[in-house]
C-alpha cells in the first residue's frame, strides 16, 4: 500500500506534457490546412482572373489596344477582389494581368498574391507568400 501511495499524481505531469504536445500537433494540421486553402484559392483566383481577361479578348474597351506588352492590372484588380470568400482579406489581394496583345492568338497571363499568416504562436509571424500564375490564349 505505500509503494501505491508514492506514485499517487505521477499521471498527472505526465497527461499535461503528452496533452500539449497533441494539442501543438492538432492546431498545426489546422494552421497547415488552412495554408493549403489559401493556396488552392489563390490558384483558382488566377485561373478565373485569366479566364474573364480572354473572355473579354479583342472585344473589350477595358483592355488596352493590341500593343506590345501592357499590363492591365487596374482592370482585373476588382474583379478578383470581388471573388474573396471564407477567410481572405480582399484588400490584402495581388493581381496583375499582362499580356503581349488583346487579339485572337495572344496569352493573358494573371498573377495573383495573398500573404499568408500562421496562426500559431510558434510559427513565423512574418508568414510566407501565397503565388499563383495561369495563362490561358484569347481566342475570340
Amino acid at each position: 500500500m505505500t509503494a501505491r501511495h508514492r506514485e499517487r499524481g505521477a499521471s498527472l505531469p505526465e497527461t499535461a506534457i503528452v496533452m500539449a504536445v497533441v494539442l501543438a500537433i492538432l492546431f498545426g494540421i489546422i494552421d497547415f490546412g488552412r495554408a493549403l486553402y489559401t493556396y488552392s484559392f489563390v490558384a483558382t483566383l488566377a485561373r478565373e482572373g485569366a479566364r474573364w481577361a480572354i473572355v473579354r479578348g479583342a472585344n473589350c474597351t477595358m483592355l488596352p489596344a493590341p500593343c506590345p506588352a501592357r499590363s492591365g492590372s487596374a482592370d482585373i484588380q476588382p474583379y478578383v477582389r470581388s471573388l474573396s470568400q471564407g477567410v481572405t482579406n480582399p484588400n490584402l489581394i495581388t493581381a496583375n494581368l499582362s499580356f503581349p496583345c488583346n487579339t485572337p492568338g495572344c496569352v493573358a497571363q494573371v498573377t495573383v498574391q495573398y500573404p499568408f499568416s500562421f496562426s500559431l504562436p510558434f510559427m513565423p509571424k512574418t508568414g510566407i507568400s501565397m503565388s499563383s500564375t495561369s495563362q490561358m490564349v484569347i481566342s475570340n
